[in-house]
């Protein structure tokens, strides 16, 4: 079965916490902190796969977390890393943001390896907190939290050239006649119900072509299968129109043309604007000598700057014209291939979105309240000076001070926070 999307849950290790200990030594009364440094949690890591062309393992399992870092112990023992966890993704996935569809990371070019999740940094122990003044630290710091994300992953095929067209019009006979791919082929409509990939070689060059499998109308709007289809041109640099120019089905191929590039703009009017050439395909099957279908669609589209060549893809007339065409106009773009840029920035979002706080009045107390504080105040030591003034700094830089100024805090007014309370004072 071929997948090309998948939604997965993604998780990185939190940070080992710091021990609180000391030092316990016959003959060595008083000993000072030893506790040590939690670990590092693993990282979730994204990794390019050359052996893989589908997500069909996300399909199966879609919650994928590193290992939390091992807390630090007594004796300065530093608690043990976290491994990292990799995940294995084809070339061409593009990572999103579940929510708001922002672009994490394009696997795809150099970009082969990508951090996308930092596991949290290891607490320190008590022995960093002794000073001259506090020689007995019982406090030591907790572990960074992990990274949580809902992510979609999209595979779009890395092509230079894509097949399109209605269902049945050749196009897999096409590909399989001109690259080393080998499409399913039979007779009947939706045939191809995923890409294929093949490699076309020329003198001096080639290039990649995809058959996208067929649209149909309403395929922009996400009717049939419309945007798992269309997807996959995105990366293109240029597209080869195939068309049944016999009517062998009783379609008319000017008006096929014309239904699929509206599907294209409607999807992604950029795509509809890149070079398009049209296959007028099954020529062997015009038996027609009142009208030529082939001339009708050159008088319609070439004026149009769309070139127009007949072949036919049973019998391979046409289509070495066609190749070398399609390769030359591929030359003379020289465009870069097609990245898609991150829009979404985990650490920066998810170090926003942990300090949300409130500040309310209530009577005469100023009430704060919010997650990150109230584990900041279950591992500060606040009857030490050394504390009160790391719990302050906090505050500060949190921004839970200036909220407090702006709802008319006053020197000598009471703060309140979880069951501690203390008066402000600049």
């Amino acid at each position: 079965m071929f997948a090309d999307r998948a939604k997965i849950y993604i998780r990185s290790g939190k940070g080992g916490d710091g021990h609180a200990s000391f030092r316990r030594e016959l003959y060595v009364p008083n000993g000072g902190p030893d506790g040590g440094d939690g670990g590092r949690g693993g990282d979730v890591i994204f990794e390019v796969d050359k052996g893989l062309n589908t997500l069909i393992d996300f399909r199966h399992k879609r919650k994928f977390t590193a290992q939390d870092g091992e807390p630090g112990n007594k004796r300065r023992c530093h608690g043990k890393d976290a491994k990292d966890i990799i995940l294995k993704v084809p070339e061409g996935t593009v990572i999103r943001e579940a929510e708001t569809n922002k672009v994490i990371a394009d696997m795809s070019g150099e970009n082969t390896r990508q951090v996308i999740l930092k596991g949290g940094r290891g607490g320190l122990g008590n022995m960093h907190f002794a000073t001259a003044t506090m020689q007995v630290p019982k406090y030591a710091q907790p572990g960074k939290p992990s990274q949580e994300l809902w992510v979609t992953l999209e595979l779009k095929v890395i092509a230079d050239v894509g097949l399109v067209g209605f269902p049945n019009v050749g196009k897999s006979t096409f590909l399989s006649r001109v690259t080393n791919a080998q499409p399913k082929i039979a007779n009947y409509h939706f045939t191809t119900l995923n890409p294929n990939l093949g490699v076309v070689d020329l003198d001096g060059g080639g290039f990649v072509l995809a058959d996208i499998p067929g649209l149909i109308e309403g395929a922009s709007a996400g009717v049939g299968l419309g945007h798992e289809f269309l997807r996959h041109i995105e990366r293109t640099k240029m597209l080869i129109h195939v068309v049944d120019a016999a009517g062998s089905e009783g379609r008319d191929p000017v008006d096929d043309v014309y239904k699929i590039n509206e599907e294209i703009k409607a999807y992604n009017e950029e795509i509809a604007k890149r070079p398009q050439v049209i296959a007028a395909n099954k020529v062997d099957l015009i038996y027609s000598e009142e009208e030529d279908p082939v001339l009708r669609i050159k008088e319609e589209f070439e004026p149009q700057g769309i070139k127009v060549f007949p072949i036919s893809g049973v019998s391979g007339e046409g289509i070495r014209e066609l190749l070398y065409y399609v390769s030359d106009t591929l030359k003379a773009l020289d465009v870069e291939p097609i990245i898609f840029e991150q829009e979404y920035f985990p650490e920066e979002e998810l170090i926003q979105a942990e300090l949300p706080f409130s500040v309310a009045r209530e009577d005469d107390l100023f009430v704060v309240e919010g997650p990150k504080i109230e584990k900041m105040l279950g591992y500060t030591n606040l009857d030490s000076e050394k504390g009160f003034a790391f719990f302050q700094r906090f505050l500060k830089e949190a921004g839970i001070l200036e909220q407090l100024e702006a709802a008319g805090i006053q020197e000598g007014d009471t703060v309140k926070i979880y069951g501690f309370q203390f008066e402000y004072y600049r």
